[in-house]
């Protein structure tokens, strides 16, 4: 254990770091680490002042939530104090805040909870009094926040004036707390706009909320797509409620904003419940959170459970797994894929992301690490979202010391030496050279691949094995391999060389759209591809239509269609094509839509489906002809609705949509 003098040593340095790293965060909305980062620092300062209780820790950053407000803002002193949630990482955790809450009040059972997403925003205190709008300011320090009731006004969800529908008299004063928030789309199309006039782009919506609400001129504001969810109330006067649900059932009638999937919970484990689900699909909500947040639900007893130092008793924000970390790019290398693109790749310092240890995140190309200023030596903040790999977020300047090296694209290919060009209009640079190892492999690769033809054991190393010696040059020739080719090959047994051979075997007749798919046509992903299919009954068809009829095809735009007859055009690519015939590879005859079942049939899926996930649900739609939407038009014919169903359930009533929940769905799928 260390002791106390070098205790008292790291307390001051971890003092000193998360000072600086609150002003950071809550003032210059410009952080330099990421929230796993400072949770931890925050952690382990929690740890050392639990360890040494006799090391005054009154002026800690433990005892304080924020950081001071800005001077450019009037000061406002809240009514009541704005705390910070003292956080959960685990299950355990979770129990935990159970377990002292029991103890507290010496009871095994009966504790209701009110679970609700932990959004990633600004958290602000409005003040009505008599029902009207009086003050907007943001947390700050939890006692003192920045006035910015200028720049909340424009924020379209917040009722300039309360809305007495209730029942219930409007009070004479309340406060109501909420986070101002960025949903994901918004704030792409901001940074569009922000690049397209060589401005900074925000890191992530966080930032950009943050740093919209905290415009000096309120005519910036009105222009940022700010979104607010309530949350709780403060001081209150003329007024009482019994529960925090019914606070956020008022609220919601009030014409407050309040989140959809906020949910009761009569005992512990349904919240556990509750923070796994909210997990699953988090990737699935239009904005970003990063956790939950757990209340006691009875108003009289979080006022007995009272808070202690920085954090109420009664409440506990259950974080995920952080999809931001902090690290250090140590190299920059180059990649070429199947079309000969090359794309720069940063090779990092190993780090925990979204529960996954990462080495290397994209880069795109030579723009995005021109317009970022990435250098190798920096240190950088990245984020996984997903399965997707990381991508490098923003630099972090401060840190350079001037040993940082700028990257510049190759003149010549990393695999075959031939010249690397960048065309006009294009952002990539490409490989020209028509024998490119790196193409070859590649393009095999994504032949074989799940989406594509679904070769099972036809893996990287094994393809790079089979192009490197010779055995194959084209997707074609590896339905032409032999037994006494595979068996010589490095680590490829007897079994696994038949089981290949079996699976070779198995793909010769694909559905079209796997082999329209497989065949790589440039801008024919995995969608173009049913669509195609389900216009062309098989692949000659297509390979004899013109352009003009492809342009007839729904969803098929002038690049797609010269994309698709050039391929079809080239005499190589009709090459390969005979060379597959030749092979017995044959895709299956698809039916044409207007015979199916669902054909022109609009669907819209929300909420979560218990039975299947909504790749499934997709996939049924259109084999029988119908279409998925994301969102609600006019040509919507169905709604499909999951539990927690949000927004798009009281939209499909109000346009008279027919609505169906996951069974009477399943049901109508059999009997078509």
């Amino acid at each position: 254990m260390m002791d106390r003098a070098a205790a008292l040593r790291r307390i001051a340095q971890l003092r000193s770091q998360i000072e600086h790293h609150n002003r950071r965060y809550y003032q210059l909305d410009d952080p330099e680490i990421s929230d796993a980062e400072y949770d931890r620092l925050m952690q382990e300062l929690i740890d050392l002042e639990r360890r040494h209780p006799d090391i005054d820790a009154s002026a800690s950053p433990t005892q304080r939530v924020g950081a001071p407000p800005l001077e450019k803002f009037s000061p406002f002193r809240h009514l009541t104090p704005m705390l910070s949630l003292a956080n959960a990482f685990s299950d355990q955790d979770i129990l935990d805040f159970h377990e002292r809450i029991r103890k507290f009040f010496g009871i095994a059972e009966g504790i209701s909870f009110v679970t609700e997403p932990k959004m990633d925003g600004i958290a602000v205190n409005l003040v009505y009094e008599r029902g009207v709008l009086i003050t907007g300011a943001t947390r700050g320090d939890g006692a003192v926040g920045e006035d910015v009731t200028d720049n909340i006004r424009t924020i379209p969800s917040i009722p300039i004036r309360i809305k007495g529908k209730t029942g219930l008299p409007i009070p004479e004063t309340i406060e109501i707390r909420g986070e101002v928030y960025m949903e994901r789309e918004g704030f792409k199309r901001l940074n569009r706009r922000r690049i397209a006039q060589a401005e900074t782009p925000f890191a992530n919506p966080r930032n950009a909320a943050a740093g919209s609400l905290r415009q000096l001129d309120s005519k910036v504001t009105v222009r940022r797509p700010l979104r607010m969810f309530c949350y709780a109330i403060g001081q209150l006067r003329g007024a009482a409620f019994r529960t925090h649900w019914e606070v956020l059932e008022i609220l919601s009638l009030w014409g407050f904003q309040v989140n959809p999937l906020v949910r009761q919970a009569r005992s512990i484990e349904e919240c556990i419940q509750y923070y796994h689900d909210i997990q699953r699909t988090r990737e699935e909500l239009p904005y970003e959170i990063d956790g939950i947040v757990i209340k006691v639900d009875d108003l009289a007893l979080q006022e007995r459970l009272g808070a202690v130092s920085r954090s109420p008793r009664w409440a506990v924000a259950c974080k995920f797994q952080a999809t931001q970390a902090t690290t250090t790019i140590e190299d920059i290398i180059v990649q070429v894929g199947r079309t000969g693109v090359l794309t720069p790749v940063a090779v990092m310092q190993p780090v925990r992301v979204g529960g996954v240890t990462v080495s290397r995140a994209t880069l795109h190309n030579q723009d995005e690490i021109d317009k970022k200023d990435i250098r190798i030596g920096d240190m950088v903040v990245i984020q996984r979202a997903g399965d997707v790999i990381p991508e490098v977020v923003k630099v972090i300047t401060a840190n350079r010391d001037g040993t940082e090296r700028p990257f510049a694209m190759p003149s010549t290919c990393p695999e075959c030496n031939s010249e690397v060009v960048r065309l006009e209009g294009e952002a990539a640079h490409r490989c020209i050279g028509l024998a490119c190892p790196a193409q070859i492999r590649e393009h095999i690769k994504h032949f074989a691949s799940r989406g594509g033809m679904d070769i099972e054991g036809l893996g990287d190393k094994l393809v790079a094995q089979l192009v490197d010696r010779g055995l194959i040059r084209d997707p074609a020739d590896i339905y032409f391999l032999k037994r006494d080719d595979l068996i010589t090959l490095e680590r490829l047994a007897d079994k696994s060389a038949d089981n290949l051979l079996s699976s070779l075997e198995r793909s010769k007749s694909p559905p079209l759209e796997k082999l329209l798919y497989a065949l790589g046509i440039r801008h024919v992903g995995e969608h173009l591809a049913r669509v195609l299919a389900s216009t062309f009954s098989n692949l000659e068809s297509l390979m004899q239509t013109s352009r003009d009829d492809l342009l007839a095809v729904r969803e098929i735009g002038p690049q797609v269609a010269v994309s698709i007859t050039r391929f079809f055009h080239e005499p190589a690519n009709l090459k390969v094509i005979e060379k597959l015939r030749q092979a017995g590879v044959q895709s299956q005859v698809t039916l044409r839509p207007q015979s199916l079942p669902l054909a022109g049939k609009s669907f819209v899926f929300t909420g979560t489906l218990s039975g299947l996930t909504r790749s499934e649900a997709r996939q049924i739609v259109e084999s029988l002809g119908g279409q998925v939407s994301a969102s609600l038009t006019k040509t919507t014919d169905y709604l499909v609705a999951g539990a927690d169903a949000g927004s798009k359930l009281q939209k499909a009533g109000d346009q008279e949509v027919a609505i169906l929940d996951e069974e009477a769905f399943l049901t109508m799928a059999r009997k078509k």
